[in-house]
């Protein structure tokens, strides 16, 4: 990486607004389709990682580190474009997911609904 972008990463970080923990949410949306697919939370170290190998890396709040995803399924975010909204505290990640998003094996986390007064989720 060179120093320009070293110094791009950096004013970015600058500019980003985290919470009392050190992060910020992303959310992850397949590029192509516009489909969402998860909403995970992001350190300033895994954002760093996150441009540096275009892969996405999350910051695991269960397990204090951070998560290379994939890294154990194999269902690799391979990053596209990185977004940030206008008030500087969401990151909107456009990826291309392999296989899955979601740990329950289901496309994206957002399966659970209510519609038309109807639950069609785990409520």
């Amino acid at each position: 990486m060179s120093k320009e972008d070293t110094e791009t990463i950096g004013r970015l970080l600058d500019q980003l607004t985290f919470n009392n923990e050190g992060l910020i949410p992303a959310i992850a949306q397949q590029f192509d389709s516009g489909e969402v697919l998860m909403l995970a939370w992001m350190s300033p170290e895994s954002i760093e990682a996150t441009l540096k190998e275009e892969r996405v890396v999350y910051w695991s709040r269960s397990r204090r580190k951070l998560w290379r995803k994939g890294e154990t399924s194999g269902h690799v975010q391979t990053l596209m474009e990185f977004r940030w909204d206008c008030d500087n505290d969401a990151i909107l990640l456009q990826v291309d997911q392999s296989g899955v998003a979601c740990h329950t094996g289901r496309r994206n986390c957002f399966f659970n609904s209510v519609r038309d007064g109807s639950n069609n989720g785990s409520l």
